[in-house]
């Protein structure tokens, strides 16, 4: 636990320090190039100052050019900085809608083309998901947790279907992802933080035209658990 608030005192002020860069950088920058660099940099100082390391395997599999839809599971706060770290793309976030609500940070999230999903009411869901869906279709890639959170055991939490309804909107590619090593070294609701490993694994992409929402589901679900490390 010691350990842990003696991290937050550099993680809190270093990351306004990075939101701030991005929001300043996102003045002459509307493709979110200079907001995803600082999410770079980010990663790259706060994953070592942690005493973390990331593995990554399966890079080969990420495709070169053209939009995809990024899909793991979701095991602790720190599978947002691996991520950051192992995709080697420029790539937006979709996350919930109160995280853009936050100050500075929230302002960042917008500077680097993160997507907003509006999670309050069924008509604002489906309206997002489709402006969601024509971010991606024109060119953007995005990871999405299925989960929707963190897991508490490490095991694969139901998926959502939403994520699965975005990706046959926006008719890209889906690359599973499994990360393994997170929930060791930073437990849900818990303050904690222990040195270690996390490996993310990439998968081959799952084509989505022609396959409807349940069988994709599956598939991607089958090709996360594929390669999850079970306790």
């Amino acid at each position: 636990m010691l350990r842990a608030r003696i991290y937050l005192l550099f993680f809190v002020p270093y990351t306004l320090l990075c939101s701030l860069a991005a929001v300043i950088g996102g003045l002459f920058d509307a493709s979110g190039r200079v907001g995803h660099a600082c999410a770079r940099v980010w990663s790259l100082v706060s994953l070592p100052m942690a005493g973390i390391k990331v593995e990554v395997e399966g890079l080969e599999m990420v495709p070169t050019e053209g939009p995809v839809i990024y899909m793991g599971n979701h095991q602790g706060n720190f599978d947002i900085l691996a991520l950051t770290r192992a995709i080697p793309r420029l790539f937006s976030w979709v996350a919930k809608e109160e995280l853009f609500r936050v100050p500075v940070f929230g302002a960042a999230m917008r500077r680097a083309g993160y997507i907003p999903l509006d999670r309050s009411d069924g008509r604002k869901a489906l309206k997002s998901m489709k402006q969601a869906a024509q971010r991606i279709a024109s060119g953007a890639s995005v990871v999405i947790f299925p989960e929707g959170t963190r897991t508490k055991d490490g095991a694969l939490l139901p998926f959502k279907r939403g994520a699965f309804m975005l990706a046959v909107r926006a008719g890209v590619p889906i690359v599973p992802f499994t990360i393994n090593g997170s929930r060791a070294i930073n437990p849900r609701n818990r303050i904690e933080l222990r040195p270690g490993t996390i490996r993310v694994s990439f998968g081959a992409p799952i084509e989505v035209a022609g396959v409807a929402e349940a069988e994709l589901l599956e598939r991607v679900r089958a090709a996360i658990a594929a390669k999850l490390e079970v306790d």
